[in-house]
């Protein structure tokens, strides 16, 4: 098989196309051979090694992807040779060949391709449970969306106005702002300038939810959201945020909630319910599969490169 590797911590001058052994199949597990993987931002933040568990080198990024079975580890049921399978949270997946436990899994579809799956599954699923489990949203609530066009933020403003929400979605480019008008946000702002005032006086107070992707704007968040109303905090694009005073959301009744994706899909039943409603709200046009750009797995480099400049809002995919 071939794999896009790092010895060493760096930039993506780092990264490099290496033939390895063939993997065998494991028992409890599907081997596949990987069609699609999805380029993320945690791939780059480990290739700059900025987590502290890295294990042994040489290191391989990867996370979520689709591919076709060609082999079944014993005590397997329920899958066939030639399935087309899709799955997230599976470690070094940026392979040709790949072994993936059946309880991480998920059949693909019909009119559903490679590239399509590893385009949606992970970000997909981050909006479906923050915007049903993280916080209750309501008709004609009003919901403040961060980094709109990027990977989560544009399935979430089309998850609250399935909800009847009226969507202000945030971006730092013209743009980008464009993209969040077209996925159906009601309202479009940049950061520069006093953008929480300005939310504050739109809504007569603030919104009923902030969905917080960026971290060092979580304390703006808090401002811009009405007493007793909810901020979900679920990334740190930005940067650090600062430290929050407990007295701030006491003095309004406001609530701060943390998400992880990782808490919800904690078990083979509910990863397959979860996607397979992400899949329905594909289908009947709830959500919309991001545009998509591919790079072949061996020129990885120039795909993180095309991640790090912040210029394409969309997904990018790793193809053999």
């Amino acid at each position: 098989m071939f794999a896009l590797l790092f010895e060493e911590p760096g930039g993506p001058d780092v990264l490099k196309y290496r033939e390895l052994p063939d993997p065998s199949v494991q028992p409890g597990h599907l081997l596949i051979d990987v069609k699609a993987s999805g380029l993320n931002f945690a791939d780059i933040y480990r290739r700059r090694g900025n987590y502290r568990d890295m294990g042994d080198a040489p290191y391989i990024n990867g996370y979520e992807g689709a591919g076709v079975v060609t082999a079944i580890g014993t005590g397997v049921e329920g899958f066939c040779i030639g399935d087309r399978i899709g799955f997230f949270d599976v470690a070094r997946a940026n392979v040709t060949r790949l072994n993936v436990p059946t309880d991480r899994a998920v059949p693909l579809p019909d009119g559903v391709g490679f590239e399509e799956a590893a385009s949606v599954m992970l970000q997909g699923l981050t909006a479906q449970y923050l915007s049903e489990d993280s916080a209750t949203i309501s008709p004609a609530d009003r919901v403040l969306i961060h980094a709109a066009a990027g990977g989560v933020g544009r399935h979430l403003i089309r998850f609250c106005r399935a909800k009847g929400a009226h969507v202000i979605a945030m971006a730092s480019t013209t743009e980008k702002r464009a993209i969040a008008s077209d996925l159906g946000a009601d309202v479009t702002l940049g950061y520069k300038g006093d953008w929480v005032e300005e939310i504050l006086q739109r809504t007569e107070g603030g919104v009923h939810v902030a969905f917080d992707s960026v971290g060092s704007t979580l304390a703006k968040s808090i401002a811009a959201t009405r007493p007793r109303g909810t901020i979900v905090t679920f990334g740190m694009s930005g940067g650090n945020p600062d430290f929050v005073n407990p007295l701030t959301l006491m003095e309004a009744s406001k609530t701060l909630v943390g998400g992880d994706l990782w808490d919800y899909l904690d078990s083979k039943a509910e990863r397959e319910k979860r996607s397979r409603r992400l899949f329905d709200a594909l289908a009947d046009g709830t959500l919309r599969f991001p545009p998509v750009e591919s790079f072949p797995l061996s020129e990885g480099a120039d795909a993180h490169r095309r991640l790090e400049n912040r210029s394409f809002s969309g997904k990018i995919i790793l193809a053999p």
